[in-house]
């Protein structure tokens, strides 16, 4: 399904009802909307992993400006507000209230954002495997050269220098030969990877040098948010390490947010413990503690 906001055509999938189906009534469900990492992937990331939330809420799954099956729109249009605000649009248009948003990675960048602009709009936020600040930010380098060294040793730790100071074609692909397979500890399945509809022009332009990826912090706005927020981060989780949730943790009001540390984890932890991920997050949207 397709919807026209902001001057773009943005692609976007269900599963579940938005109404249950009670003895007496019909009673409404929570609205998750899932927001993909990347940048430059799409929302096939979470299927079918996903497919049980939408049996106590409806699932909205969202291509974000640029990626997927969504118009690609100019680079120009490929920053954290404008993804932030497409989903405030997204919302109005479709006359959804109170949504619970979860962002994995890129997506949490985007969740923030959102949250932080448009604070009365969002019921509740999940950021998985996410981090408030740029991969320029020198707090976060050390977090993650100190993960990656962990991981994969000296070899990691100068593939990661070595991208974060030339952000090079050249540079991400050693990266991405050395550090790729360092995120998890369970391999993508080819299934997966062909299912994907891929952008790669966003990461390269995301993550020049001084772009967005490269510089943002949004530390200072996250006591901005109202929704109740779970973080969630893998203890094995190399580019964005446990250090950066806990980071976000402490920057929110005091009290809003709860960190849950899944062990023998990696980056977005649904790869590597996909069913007490759906737990927890089943926990949250059901309004039980986690």
């Amino acid at each position: 399904m397709f919807v026209r906001i902001r001057g773009a055509s943005l692609y976007f999938d269900v599963e579940g009802t938005q109404l249950a189906v009670d003895p007496d009534a019909m009673r409404e469900k929570p609205t998750l909307i899932c927001l993909h990492g990347g940048p430059g992937l799409d929302h096939s990331t979470f299927r079918p992993d996903f497919a049980p939330l939408g049996q106590i809420s409806q699932v909205i799954y969202l291509d974000q400006r640029g990626h997927g099956r969504s118009d690609r729109t100019s680079p120009d249009s490929w920053n954290l507000a404008n993804w932030a605000d497409d989903l405030a649009c997204f919302c109005d248009t479709l006359g959804i209230t109170n949504p619970v948003v979860l962002g994995t990675s890129f997506g949490g960048y985007v969740a923030m954002e959102y949250a932080i602009r448009h604070p009365e709009q969002p019921a509740g936020l999940i950021l998985i495997s996410t981090s408030a600040r740029g991969t320029g930010s020198q707090t976060r380098r050390g977090n993650v050269l100190e993960a990656f060294a962990r991981r994969g040793g000296e070899d990691a730790r100068r593939a990661v220098i070595r991208a974060f100071d030339e952000r090079t074609p050249d540079a991400y692909e050693n990266y991405g030969k050395v550090c790729g397979p360092l995120y998890n500890h369970r391999l993508l399945d080819a299934g997966a990877l062909n299912r994907t509809i891929r952008n790669p022009e966003i990461l390269p332009y995301f993550e020049r040098p001084g772009g967005e990826g490269v510089e943002f912090d949004l530390t200072d706005g996250l006591a901005k948010i109202r929704a109740r927020t779970l973080v969630i981060g893998g203890s094995d989780d190399p580019i964005t390490p446990l250090p950066e949730q806990e980071h976000i943790v402490a920057s929110m009001a005091p009290g809003l947010a709860t960190l849950l540390r899944f062990d023998n984890c990696g980056h977005g932890v649904q790869r590597d413990n996909p069913e007490g991920l759906i737990e927890v997050i089943r926990d949250f949207l059901t309004g039980q503690d986690c």
